[in-house]
């Protein structure tokens, strides 16, 4: 296991690096919206500064037996993102998104 990660065990989210530079990552979710029964949750994300995201994406996520999980590369050190789900209910953290950062 490497040494990269992050979670914010209240809302349900945990970052788990997959390499020893941090660049590729699963984002494991069983926040609310999964919480609610959302039959599909989506990760909206942007790479660079969180005040103006750049590459924004939205990527369905899979669901397992933990809730929900997605993985992807870090186009850059940096990501914030939310979640969304299909009936247009967003997870955004109060408005503050995550930030995720390669250390």
């Amino acid at each position: 296991m490497y040494h990269h990660g992050w979670s914010d065990h209240p809302r349900g989210i945990h970052v788990k690096s997959l390499t020893p530079d941090g660049s590729d990552i699963s984002i494991h979710y069983n926040g609310l919206l999964n919480n609610a029964g959302a039959s599909q949750v989506f990760l909206h994300t942007g790479f660079g500064s969180p005040m103006q995201w750049n590459n924004v994406e939205d990527y369905r996520m899979q669901r397992t037996h933990e809730g929900w999980k997605k993985t992807l590369n870090m186009e850059d050190n940096q990501m914030t993102f939310c979640f969304h789900d299909t009936a247009g209910n967003w997870d955004n953290n109060n408005g503050n998104n995550w930030t995720y950062k390669i250390i």
